[in-house]
């Protein structure tokens, strides 16, 4: 069905191409049948005029009363052009066709007394056949052009269809997949190749680059392990006090961004692998809003129902969700559930437009006024989503708050 779809594109570069060659071979087969219309009628013309003062010539030497019947004498009944023109070059030929039905050629010459005679010649058979060269020509070039037409449409295809492998491809880069290419290296020669080579090219960098970011990520994740470990039970030795509690949150909020920064790093390299299993989603969101310890008003419309999901990634994605709302947004934070769906809404200012376009990104936390972080905890809400398969949505919403839209897939669409 979409390859059909794509053939009756109008506005596909095959249909453009076909345009295209359609236009330039009725603009050959236009200018070519004027020259012919236009070289037939003066040739027509010509010869008409030499029959005329063939005809002319006979009539005046011969003394047989028949050839000199159709002499006209009376100017009156000749063309005034031809009257005009005699006189003045004393023979002159003038092609008249103000009768459409029965056009005339006539020649007339001034006799040595000044007195006129003219004769005509019947070119209905020459306009005829001239009429019949026309629609000849009509009929014959609107028949290459259905057949031409065609062929240009079936000739562009094989670029076309490169093409569209080319935009497939970079659709599967910009969705996430870098072991995307299009494989068509060895074809040299054209633009489409050149294009071709460039993203697979792109890819490769761009594959590169990440895979660099990651590894890089994960060996700065794990070489601050070990000291953080020793930060943490140093700062639980220390004496109780003003001074020791700010050392413990601090070393408490560095040891959260190091188990991000790993945890990401194990999303990004791909090892992360869900257990699904059926929950009842309510369930498992109440217990998960519990552990958090924050303030979260929970609604469950229509009855509960059940999930497939993994729960413990499940957790962790509510967890991130209640957490950002609190931090960056303000009270009361709403969690929704109705079916499969779960959504999470504050009351604060909203997400910045750079998350709603381009989805969260680590180490960016939008404007100032939405508090502070690293900006990983909805980078790993949206990792782990993608683990377990579901979608994870931003917006805001229309009186104000950001919300966030958690689909899971349920127990019957996973087993259909």
């Amino acid at each position: 069905m979409g390859t059909v779809r794509s053939l009756l594109h109008w506005r596909s570069l095959r249909w453009k191409i076909a345009l295209l060659v359609a236009v330039a071979c009725g603009a050959i087969a236009l200018t070519v049948g004027l020259l012919v219309h236009r070289s037939t009628y003066e040739r027509s013309v010509n010869d008409g005029a030499a029959r005329a003062f063939s005809v002319l010539d006979t009539a005046l030497g011969s003394t047989n009363p028949d050839d000199a019947s159709g002499l006209v004498h009376d100017p009156a009944q000749m063309p005034p052009e031809l009257v005009r023109e005699a006189r003045a070059h004393g023979e002159a030929h003038v092609f008249d066709e103000s009768n459409q039905y029965r056009p005339e050629m006539w020649a007339s010459r001034k006799l040595p007394d000044g007195q006129l005679v003219a004769v005509s010649v019947d070119m209905t058979p020459d306009q005829l056949s001239r009429a019949a060269l026309d629609r000849h020509m009509w009929k014959y070039s609107l028949l290459v052009l259905a057949v031409v037409v065609p062929l240009s449409a079936l000739a562009a295809e094989l670029p076309n269809r490169r093409l569209r492998r080319v935009a497939r491809t970079a659709r599967r880069i910009e969705t996430g997949d870098l072991d995307a290419r299009t494989r068509m290296r060895g074809r040299t020669g054209d633009e489409v190749a050149e294009i071709s080579v460039t993203v697979d090219s792109m890819a490769d960098s761009l594959r590169d680059r990440l895979l660099s970011e990651q590894r890089f990520t994960a060996d700065v994740a794990h070489e601050l392990r070990t000291p953080l470990m020793g930060l943490v039970t140093s700062a639980e030795l220390l004496p109780e006090s003003e001074a020791t509690d700010l050392v413990r949150d601090r070393v408490q909020v560095l040891r959260t961004l190091v188990e991000d920064l790993l945890e990401i790093s194990r999303l990004d390299a791909g090892v992360e692998h869900a257990e699904p299993r059926p929950v009842v989603l309510a369930e498992v969101v109440r217990e998960s809003l519990a552990r958090t310890g924050l303030d979260a008003r929970l609604t469950v419309n229509n009855a509960p129902a059940a999930a497939e999901t993994d729960p413990r990634r499940l957790d962790r994605i509510l967890a991130n969700l209640v957490i950002n709302a609190h931090r960056h947004g303000s009270g009361p934070v709403e969690v929704t559930i109705e079916g499969t769906t779960v959504v999470v809404r504050d009351h604060g200012p909203g997400f910045p437009d750079s998350l709603l376009a381009e989805g969260p990104q680590r180490f960016r936390t939008g404007t100032a006024e939405r508090g502070r972080g690293h900006g990983l905890g909805l980078t790993v809400a949206s990792g782990q989503a993608r683990v377990i398969g579901a979608s994870l949505g931003f917006s805001n919403a229309a009186g104000g708050g950001a919300v966030a839209t958690l689909r899971l897939p349920s127990t019957d669409a996973t087993h259909t």
